[in-house]
């Protein structure tokens, strides 16, 4: 009797077990989806923020080009503004 109950006790915990193993590869599944889908999304913004400042740059570009020939001081003190201090 002794070897019935300590066989069917341990039963359930091998079940039990075997359960939560199963719970846990689901739950690393999801997370793992997550993750991929965050990771899919940061990088789509970050190309889009590169896109954004390329378009910024050739436009002070195309701005400072203008400038050289309309020589408009307000022009000028726009385009000083915005561009980037030199490197020290």
């Amino acid at each position: 009797m002794k070897n019935d109950s300590t066989t069917t006790f341990l039963n359930f915990v091998l079940a039990a077990l075997v359960i939560l193993g199963v719970l846990f590869a689901l739950l690393n599944i999801w997370k793992g989806r997550d993750v991929r889908s965050i990771q899919a999304q940061v990088q789509f913004q970050a190309q889009n923020f590169q896109i954004a400042s390329v378009r910024a740059q050739a436009l002070l570009n195309d701005t400072i080009v203008y400038n050289t020939t309309a020589k408009s001081p307000e022009l000028a003190a726009i385009i000083q503004s915005v561009q980037a201090p030199p490197s020290k």
